[in-house]
């Protein structure tokens, strides 16, 4: 049997192996393409990498533009005629553009002229305008968005990894979304 003390010891130890496990996590050459779920590295070239407070702080001051890319779940195909389909609500950070789908690390041409022109009004065509780029935690599809966002030539891009739930998690407000819409919808 494992006494009190030496039991602290061992969940201590484990949380500072699992905090340490993300610092660990190297930044790939180009874009994460699969197991989006999953640690991601502490940095992203390029960008500035924000905490909670940070980003909380940016929010705040009106100070950048906040893009959510965690993709929108498909209509199921084959279901039954005159089944009625409703999307999953999705909770943002409030003010925040939704451009789902954008942070695959392959995308189709379509999905990226869709991010591009997303961009393009959410900056208002100014390529310096600050952007902070968002998913879920341990979500890479925010990372490849930011990386994305940086080759398209924007100088001011953010990367907050905690995303919705390290913002839930510090009980900021969340307010229901609706995706930017697509030229073909």
């Amino acid at each position: 049997m494992i006494s009190k003390g030496a039991g602290l010891i061992v969940a201590a130890w484990v949380l500072v192996v699992s905090a340490g496990a993300q610092e660990g996590v190297p930044e790939p050459d180009g874009y994460r393409t699969d197991n989006y779920r999953a640690p991601v590295p502490a940095t992203l070239a390029g960008a500035r990498v924000l905490s909670t407070a940070e980003a909380e702080a940016i929010w705040r001051a009106k100070g950048g533009v906040f893009i959510d890319v965690l993709p929108r779940a498909p209509k199921p195909k084959n279901l039954p005629a005159g089944t009625v389909w409703r999307d999953r609500p999705r909770f943002d950070i409030p003010g925040s553009i939704w451009l789902p789908d954008t942070g695959y690390g392959t995308l189709a041409a379509a999905t990226e002229d869709y991010l591009r022109r997303g961009l393009a009004h959410a900056s208002g065509g100014n390529n310096r305008a600050s952007l902070v780029f968002y998913c879920l935690t341990d979500c890479w599809m925010s990372w490849n968005a930011a990386k994305r966002a940086l080759s398209f030539g924007y100088a001011d891009v953010a990367w907050y990894p905690e995303g919705t739930d390290g913002w839930e998690h510090a009980k900021l407000p969340l307010a229901e979304s609706q995706p930017e819409p697509r030229p073909d919808e």
